[in-house]
């Protein structure tokens, strides 16, 4: 692919600008400085960086990001900042969105693509991608709020009831949570259907991905292979 292409599919400005970039030798390919825009640059295991910050070819973005409270899931947000601030600006300019949406107080593991379909796959209700969530509730959990999360729970403007693919105790005031749907606020509305309510909310894992533990929140990395498969993700 050439090099002024390259820049450009990957969110460093128009043609012309990457242009620029290159001949002011701001881009380095594999390391050694490449001043021609027009150079052919196979893409296979590539790292190019540009100002000494490498990036490495990716024909879609596909990122994980450890969510912090008071961000919106979305590219036009309303009421709190949009999530994707807290990305670089050329993977904005790829326009990545999130794969489904997290309230702006839930906190937890976000997934982040320009791939349409990845994100169908894990958007999909037919696929029933497990999720699983910690949620702090305001009064102790017992047995019986287990019991009929497990059985199904009636939300409103639902015709049936709603089931909990896992559920546990996981501290006195702490559930552990999965669910395969993507219902509008669905884990507090199930939690409150049980007789409790949702005080915070982290999600921990999505299929068989869970966060890391070293993912700060606001922080992001990208998706290895590993992690896309975890997430059973397949071309």
């Amino acid at each position: 692919m050439q090099l002024e292409r390259l820049l450009q599919k990957h969110g460093f400005g128009t043609r012309k600008g990457c242009r620029a970039l290159i001949r002011n030798e701001r881009v380095a390919v594999n390391g050694e400085i490449c001043d021609d825009p027009f150079a052919d640059i196979p893409t296979e295991g590539l790292v190019f960086s540009v100002d000494g910050v490498d990036w490495p070819y990716a024909e879609f973005a596909c990122l994980m990001l450890n969510k912090p409270a008071g961000y919106e899931c979305s590219r036009k947000p309303q009421h709190h900042p949009s999530v994707l601030e807290l990305l670089p600006v050329q993977l904005r300019e790829r326009e990545v969105q999130p794969i489904g949406r997290l309230d702006e107080d839930t906190t937890g593991l976000l997934l982040i693509t320009d791939d349409g379909q990845l994100n169908h796959q894990l958007s999909s209700a037919r696929r029933k991608v497990p999720k699983v969530y910690l949620a702090t509730t305001k009064h102790p959990l017992d047995q019986a709020q287990i019991d009929q999360l497990l059985a199904g729970v009636l939300l409103n403007d639902e015709p049936e009831p709603i089931a909990a693919a896992g559920a546990e105790i996981a501290g006195e005031n702490l559930l552990r949570l999965t669910v395969t749907e993507g219902k509008y606020h669905q884990v507090k509305r199930m939690v409150a259907a049980a007789g409790n309510r949702v005080e915070a909310l982290h999600r921990a894992a999505v299929g068989e991905l869970t966060l890391p533990a070293d993912l700060k929140p606001g922080e992001w990395r990208w998706l290895s292979a590993d992690d896309l498969k975890k997430l059973g993700y397949v071309k």
